[in-house]
């Protein structure tokens, strides 16, 4: 019998993790209500981890009407009350208002969210042959959360924008050999 190979930080026994990383986890994401959901979760994740933040996704999805930009653009200070009040989301008012405040940034960009981030892709990355691999910030991420921040985003650091570049398939972080790997 064949043993599966993973990447390490998969090989947790919660199912919905397993499942986020052999099915969803560095695939393609394309769409501006599509990478600001993920622009958002990945900022709310910022000193947690991530599974507390998917084991919630669907509670922020509800709670942030989709994360619809222009919908959570319109929010006002009522709907920050609301969220903070919301138990199913993480209740950080810093995250919220940045989170309102992106959404209301990425209106103002020309090309829309998803052609401002995947402008930063890098297809060419090395295969990392080990979690010891993989960088935890790259010139790529800088320059993105770099492009991010002047456009008027908050909690985009460069750490966070390489998780949303690995999160997205900007970049294939799955190791050698992992079964979640999909070729260029």
């Amino acid at each position: 019998m064949t043993e599966v190979v993973r990447c390490a930080w998969a090989g947790m026994a919660d199912p919905l993790y397993l499942a986020y990383h052999d099915d969803e986890w560095g695939r393609p994401v394309r769409g501006d209500d599509r990478v600001f959901e993920r622009v958002s979760l990945e900022a709310f994740q910022s000193g947690l981890s991530w599974l507390t933040i998917l084991r919630k996704r669907e509670n922020f999805r509800a709670a942030f009407d989709g994360f619809s930009i222009p919908k959570v653009a319109a929010y006002t200070e009522y709907d920050v009350d609301r969220l903070l009040g919301d138990a199913g989301i993480v209740r950080n008012r810093a995250k919220v208002e940045a989170a309102i405040n992106n959404a209301r940034a990425a209106l103002d960009l020309p090309g829309g969210l998803s052609e401002l981030v995947w402008r930063h892709a890098d297809p060419d990355a090395p295969v990392p042959r080990t979690m010891s691999d993989i960088p935890a910030v790259t010139p790529g991420s800088v320059a993105l959360a770099k492009e991010l921040k002047r456009r008027g985003f908050r909690f985009v650091g460069p750490t966070t924008a390489y998780a949303l570049m690995q999160a997205i398939g900007l970049v294939n972080d799955h190791i050698e050999g992992c079964v979640a790997r999909v070729s260029d």
